[in-house]
């Protein structure tokens, strides 16, 4: 069985994943900023279902924080097998409004933190022949909304990073996979930060109306901790892993149609971006 860390566990996915990898039989740090604030129902179900599971404190932001939690779980536990990148935030709002700070903020914890992640284990990965890292994106490192725009740049980053570190990791015997979920019902619509000025734009309006449309059929994080722990226990080279309801189908729609025809997506009318997500996406929207 492996040693794994999962960053960003409180809740959503990242709780998903470490006790789907902790049910599977793996011994599981599962990691965040303050355990005593947010880890309160992985302890509980730790506890009633007797996992291999342990709560780490751990700042993806903040190099001293990395650098601890890895050298005292290596300490511990002699190694590290498997790293989930999960830890990430959320920010919606156009290229104009957004606070440049906002952009930092969410390449800080959606980029660095994942990378300073990286750096940490995968030396060790490296010199033992074998490890795995999988890279949380979602299916906005592929597709790029309007009023996403510091959400997907992270996760288009992310995406980019994955691919030249499985390239770099193969000969190695390092598995790299990034997996790209849909929408999936978690915190992370919750805790977006808004906009301190009255929007000029529609798109952040039809983002948060089609979120609300997707959720009315939620679809749960396991559906994510599981698939991780698929790749994790199968093997499989495989890079790209879509996760969730809509995921393959917004992948394959967008790959259907040209750059200049999803430039014209968003300059349609509200009225049209209704009729289309009604008619050819099949959800319930409203404005």
């Amino acid at each position: 069985m492996a040693i794994a860390v999962v960053t960003g566990s409180s809740t959503g996915i990242g709780e998903a994943t470490a006790v789907s990898l902790a049910r599977a039989g793996h011994t599981v740090y599962a990691t965040m900023r303050n355990p005593e604030k947010g880890g309160e129902g992985l302890r509980k179900l730790a506890a009633q279902e007797n996992l291999p599971l342990r709560l780490a404190t751990l700042d993806v932001d903040k190099d001293a924080s990395v650098r601890e939690a890895f050298g005292a779980i290596v300490a511990e536990a002699g190694r590290v097998d498997v790293l989930v990148n999960n830890a990430g935030v959320g920010q919606g709002g156009s290229v104009e409004e957004q606070p440049i700070e906002w952009f930092r903020e969410t390449m800080e914890t959606n980029f660095f933190g994942a990378l300073r992640c990286i750096q940490a284990v995968v030396g060790g990965m490296r010199e033992r022949g074998e490890g795995c890292i999988v890279n949380v994106t979602s299916v906005a490192g592929k597709v790029a909304n309007a009023a996403h725009g510091s959400y997907s740049a992270s996760k288009f980053a992310l995406e980019g990073l994955s691919e030249c570190l499985a390239q770099e990791m193969k000969g190695f015997g390092v598995r790299v996979a990034i997996v790209e979920p849909g929408v999936i019902a978690t915190p992370i619509f919750t805790k977006s930060k808004e906009l301190p000025v009255e929007t000029r734009y529609p798109h952040a309006r039809r983002m948060q109306e089609l979120f609300r449309a997707s959720l009315e059929k939620p679809v749960s994080p396991y559906v994510v901790g599981e698939k991780i722990r698929e790749i994790v226990d199968s093997g499989t080279w495989k890079l790209r892993h879509p996760v969730g309801l809509d995921a393959e189908g917004l992948l394959a729609w967008r790959a259907s149609i040209s750059d200049e025809q999803w430039v014209d997506f968003g300059a349609l009318t509200d009225a049209q971006w209704v009729s289309f997500m009604r008619e050819k996406r099949g959800l319930n929207v409203s404005l």
